[in-house]
């Protein structure tokens, strides 16, 4: 079989390693008369060869390719598309070698600026990399076309993992981290939209002693951020109503709950621009700004679900109340724009029984007074 070239993300080693398992055996080369340039596409960039004659495209030949690695390789890449091309590259030796190409060339109008590995590796390397790793958990258990599907998801899981390194104050706390911590077996779990982690573990006590064995396991999800429209000037907030299901799997009668707008936040998204287009997304609201509330973990005994929540200021009015959300999404969203006090009623009567919207009613309740006297 004749080497594989592989261009612009699939370059950056660390990824290589996460799709094929291992260290990749590969060559510098050069693919004649095409040039490598960002795809138009959302989330993390991709790459995209492109016809420009009198040029040639950087890339990787990969030698020495199992039908295994074959196959990883498709998986993650969504398939071949038309197929593998045979073409003629040149290596730093100036010799022509046939290599196979996973791709079609596109002309450049179709696509964006040129592409420069180690400004891509620079800026999306780290999540590209704990993407390809949430993916190539699935190889074997999903086919290509559902990973299509769950890409974004996956992405943003990762995205997760990284936005977690912040942490928060621990002037209270003991400061521990993961070195009191041992992963003693890690077994295999769900692996979907959401991801469960089963796995056994033993951790130091605060008494400095190290625990027996003991098995748990996680429910592996997103980070999220919410945003509580509120207007100032009138003392009224917007609270968001939809399906939910926790409550029809608990057997609650009342399937509908009263919650902030929110949304996962996408892969290299930060929260706060993730908060703004669910104000827009579900409510049509533009947020004149917002103000950082708190930052929350929704179950950590087992769930790594984390909430952005902010307070979004903003005009509203009852022409703000009907209907919203995005059809693509299955959003069946009614909006609900009411006087602070009445708000903070349902709190009391328990008629708002979703903790986040509770805990951020609470917080406007405590700095109302600052934001209706400078409105």
């Amino acid at each position: 079989m004749p080497d594989l070239f592989v261009y612009g993300t699939l370059c950056h080693r660390p990824v290589l390693a996460e799709i094929l398992g291992r260290d990749a055996q590969a060559v510098p080369a050069m693919l004649p008369d095409l040039s490598v340039y960002y795809a138009k596409t959302k989330g993390v960039p991709e790459a995209a060869l492109c016809i420009a004659p009198g040029t040639a495209a950087e890339g990787l030949l990969l030698q020495g390719l199992s039908d295994e690695d074959m196959a990883r390789l498709a998986f993650f890449s969504g398939g071949f598309g038309e197929g593998l091309q045979e073409r003629e590259a040149l290596t730093g030796t100036g010799a022509r070698l046939p290599v196979l190409v996973a791709c079609s060339a596109c002309p450049p109008l179709e696509c964006g600026p040129l592409f420069h590995l180690s400004e891509w590796a620079a800026d999306w390397g780290e999540l590209a990399r704990r993407t390809a790793r949430e993916i190539m958990r699935q190889y074997g258990r999903a086919s290509s076309a559902e990973i299509a599907g769950r890409r974004p998801f996956l992405a943003a899981r990762a995205w997760a993992q990284i936005l977690a390194r912040g942490g928060a104050p621990h002037e209270l706390r003991s400061g521990r981290g993961r070195e009191i911590v041992e992963i003693v077996q890690d077994h295999a779990g769900f692996e979907g939209f959401f991801r469960t982690r089963a796995f056994e573990l033993r951790h130091q006590r605060f008494d400095g002693s190290m625990t027996e064995t003991f098995s748990r396991e996680c429910f592996v999800a997103y980070d999220a951020a919410l945003v509580l429209p509120y207007d100032p000037a009138t003392d009224r907030v917007m609270l968001i109503e939809q399906l939910r299901y926790g409550p029809l799997f608990r057997g609650d009668p009342q399937l509908t709950v009263l919650e902030p707008a929110a949304g996962l936040v996408d892969a290299g998204e930060s929260p706060e621009a993730c908060a703004l287009r669910e104000a827009q997304e579900e409510a049509g609201l533009d947020i004149r700004e917002l103000r950082p509330m708190m930052k929350v973990y929704a179950a950590p005994g087992y769930s790594t679900e984390f909430y952005h929540c902010f307070l979004g200021l903003c005009a509203l009015s009852e022409a703000d109340n009907g209907m919203g959300g995005l059809e693509e999404e299955h959003e069946d969203i009614r909006n609900h724009v009411i006087p602070f006090d009445e708000a903070l009623a349902l709190c009391e009567s328990g008629e708002v029984n979703v903790g986040p919207l509770a805990m951020m009613l609470y917080w406007l309740a405590r700095h109302r007074e600052e934001l209706r006297s400078s409105a």
